[in-house]
């Protein structure tokens, strides 16, 4: 009986071990396919130089009221790091004048500032509050900087077929420790790896906002880019539509143009 019951055990135990190695096994190939499918993308959309677009943001409260923005943004694709973006704010008057620089990093935190016309000076937004909203949107200050590959680790989770398209589903968790969200699940298309959907998840692992982006236009015979972007806050009932136009690539721009001292000449 003794000896039947330590077999038993052992044979239990050998079971318990192949399962974890199976899991193992799994979860490895998981995180090299969900690397291997974020590197995809971003190789697609690397190259493209500078760009420019005009925007109009779109805030709703709760209870349906909306409130409209206008702004232009500037993009500086920079070789071995993250992009450098200005944002400047035409309308309404209370922010007519205001501007956002961000430097993206792929390794480390990155650098934003917002300039204030009214107090006439450059405030740097701190590392501690990336998390919060940019302009009183839906979008954190952390969603306005590229998105490089360094900045998560990554897991396929699946394949899905939904508005008719073939889509990988990818988790990918922000390396910053400082992130509001503790993970992200996003929807690429198979065909050409663009974004149509972003499910965020705050710290407490609860679904908090979703990003669908939709009207992909491609500029060059190479780079895609989504006329409208959607962030819809679950937790509040809030949701910001960005909508863009007049896409213009390789527009010449230089670093000089991407400095605080600029932020203060924006018009």
């Amino acid at each position: 009986m003794i000896k039947n019951k330590t077999t038993n055990a052992a044979i239990l135990l050998l079971i318990a071990i192949f399962n974890l190695n199976t899991a193992l096994a799994d979860n490895d190939a998981a995180v090299k396919r969900g690397l291997e499918i974020a590197i995809a993308a971003d190789q697609r959309d690397s190259g493209f130089g500078d760009s420019s677009a005009s925007l109009e943001m779109v805030l709703r409260n709760r209870h349906g009221e909306t409130s409209q923005r206008k702004m232009r943004n500037k993009t500086l694709e920079i070789s071995g790091d993250g992009d450098k973006v200005i944002i400047i704010f035409d309308t309404p008057r209370d922010v007519k004048g205001t501007a956002f620089l961000s430097f993206t990093h792929k390794v480390g935190s990155d650098d934003q500032w917002l300039f204030l016309p009214a107090l006439q000076r450059v405030k740097r937004i701190a590392s501690h509050n990336k998390s919060g909203p940019f302009m009183g949107s839906e979008f954190a200050y952390e969603d306005i900087a590229s998105q490089e590959v360094e900045k998560y680790s990554y897991r396929y989770i699946a394949d899905e077929v939904f508005d008719g398209r073939d889509h990988f589903i990818i988790e990918r968790d922000p390396v910053d420790p400082r992130s509001g969200y503790k993970r992200q699940r996003v929807w690429l298309d198979k065909e050409a790896y663009r974004v149509w959907k972003i499910d965020f998840y705050d710290r407490k692992n609860s679904l908090l906002k979703t990003l669908t982006y939709d009207d992909y236009h491609q500029y060059l015979k190479q780079y895609w880019r989504a006329n409208t972007m959607k962030m819809i806050n679950h937790q509040t009932g809030k949701s910001t539509l960005l909508k863009w136009q007049d896409f213009r690539f390789r527009n010449g721009f230089s670093e000089k143009e991407f400095t605080k001292g600029a932020l203060k000449k924006s018009r």
